[in-house]
């Protein structure tokens, strides 16, 4: 087995996001990896330079962050050799790993833009290094820079951030770090490409919340309103939680509830709505067992809510 820790750098149009190409708001200019074998220890690199053919000078606030310049680009090969030479390097079935969840999206973009067939498999899952780090060392929530994290394990920075190879790099050292158990029982799906009908949704469990990713729907009411999306499972069991309180709004794409397990107590539940490529809405939910203190703060927050919109619809609060 073969970890392919990958780091990308990209830009944007120069002249303003108003001005950028249909379906393409980043183009990759540079392609850095390291290969890991199972027991961590590095056993190749791959760093390449892309010359751009959408945005061919770079952005200022690209110009800010990464190594290359404009004359290294110029002599650079293409996006479609490039890739080509990269995904030959990765072997069969690499697994993905990554500083985040944008790389792989971008890479993905980029390559529907070229119109090069995708060779990543159908559901895309992935190693956020990132996300492990906060999961193992932190809170879980928090997401750290990579400079950050390599601080924190007082890694040897013996070269510069914001270069492709050299970031990958040292996400392959914090790596190292992490035991493979810990790596792989916190994966993570990429949401580039997500399931076209209810035979493809998908479904993960990890040792402390379930995740579906649904189909797409025409519209957020029209999921709020699918029973697969609003019912509330236990994880642990695998039976039906009844709701304690039912799914409210949590800002425009996020909704919340508390169902209570009767075996397990209770679960807080969270939807978040997202747009596909095509327009069309899927849905992102969550459930997790939570502990009665957890649950009183989400049956606060549902209160807080209630009282703000009587608030606002008084003719007290209007007049």
């Amino acid at each position: 087995m073969n970890y392919i820790v990958l780091d990308l750098e990209w830009n944007q149009c120069p002249a303003g996001k108003d001005r950028e190409v249909a379906h393409l708001p980043f183009e990759i200019i540079e392609i850095g990896a390291v290969r890991l074998d199972e027991n961590h220890v590095p056993s190749g690199r791959f760093h390449e330079i892309v010359r751009p053919q959408v945005y061919t000078s770079l952005h200022f606030r690209t110009k800010e962050i990464v190594t290359v310049r404009d004359d290294d680009l110029q002599k650079a090969r293409s996006f479609p050799e490039v890739a080509t030479d990269f995904f030959a390097w990765c072997g069969e079935n690499p697994h993905f790993c990554t500083w985040g969840p944008a790389d792989l999206t971008e890479l993905q973009r980029n390559l529907a833009f070229h119109g090069i067939p995708s060779p990543f498999p159908f559901p895309l899952i992935y190693y956020d290094i990132q996300k492990i780090f906060s999961i193992i060392y932190e809170d879980r929530r928090t997401r750290r820079s990579l400079e950050y994290a390599v601080d924190y394990l007082k890694l040897p920075k013996e070269v510069s951030f914001h270069s492709a190879l050299s970031d990958a790099w040292y996400t392959s050292l914090i790596m190292q770090r992490i035991g493979d158990r810990d790596i792989l029982n916190n994966s993570s799906v990429d949401y580039y490409r997500t399931p076209d009908n209810r035979r493809q949704e998908i479904r993960l469990r990890y040792s402390t919340y379930t995740k579906l990713v649904s189909k797409p729907f025409e519209s957020r009411n029209q999921a709020m309103k699918d029973r697969v999306i609003t019912s509330t499972i236990c994880y642990e069991c695998g039976r039906p939680a009844p709701k304690k309180m039912r799914w409210f709004p949590l800002g425009s794409r996020n909704y919340c509830c508390l169902a209570c397990c009767p075996e397990h107590g209770y679960l807080k539940g969270k939807i978040r709505l997202r747009k596909r490529e095509d327009g069309k809405t899927y849905a992102i939910k969550t459930l997790r067992l939570v502990s009665d203190g957890e649950a009183a703060q989400i049956i606060e927050k549902k209160e807080l809510q209630r009282i703000r919109q009587k608030h606002h619809k008084s003719p007290e609060a209007s007049g």
